[in-house]
């Protein structure tokens, strides 16, 4: 089965220039056309099972990655935009029970600054 084309074959250029259709997305056909969202899903679940890694789906790498990019400090708005959220109350809502610490972390920051000024 041959992969879907990527962003990165997507530069390397169109192999018919007149044939392209620019529509912006990452998994293209080699037209540029839409790939049908199984076929990449299909592509990517046989590829976890060459790697001999722990079967993952490709969704769960999303939200691995937005857990990550929260746990590591950067802003919602930039992780909410990054995922294509609507709003940042999106990805707040989904992702920001993954990550307890950041209450904690939130109050002792604050209490820092409160004692600080005292």
């Amino acid at each position: 089965m041959r992969p879907p084309a990527t962003r990165a074959r997507q530069r390397e250029g169109p192999t018919c220039a007149k044939a392209w259709t620019d529509t912006g997305l990452v998994f293209t056909k080699k037209g540029g056309t839409a790939t049908h969202p199984e076929v990449v899903s299909r592509f990517f679940r046989q590829a976890v099972s060459r790697s001999r890694l722990s079967q993952v789906r490709l969704h769960d790498l999303r939200h691995k990655r937005a857990t990550l990019a929260l746990a590591a400090g950067i802003h919602p708005k930039v992780v909410s935009e990054r995922l294509g959220h609507a709003t940042i109350a999106i990805t707040l809502d989904t992702y920001s029970h993954a990550i307890p610490a950041m209450q904690e972390e939130a109050a002792a920051l604050i209490a820092g600054l409160v004692f600080a000024e005292s």
